[in-house]
């Protein structure tokens, strides 16, 4: 998958995962996708949710270990 951007939000709590994740995507161009990596469970949740909400698709969830793997376009 092509990767404009990857944000490591490793090691944060809810809802830093998403707070850095929405101020990352306001640096993008529609259509361009984001990789972020997440180690907080609630991380799988709160992504679906926000992308929906903020009119970007999420284009997958991967989990490596302890690691949550989401690629999000920008809408």
């Amino acid at each position: 998958m092509n990767v404009d951007k990857v944000l490591d939000a490793k090691g944060l709590a809810c809802p830093m995962p998403i707070v850095k994740t929405r101020k990352e995507m306001k640096d993008l161009e529609s259509g361009q996708v984001l990789q972020i990596l997440a180690t907080d469970k609630g991380s799988k949740a709160d992504m679906t949710a926000w992308a929906k909400s903020g009119g970007h698709e999420l284009l997958g969830v991967q989990e490596e270990g302890s690691v949550l793997k989401f690629w999000i376009k920008k809408g």
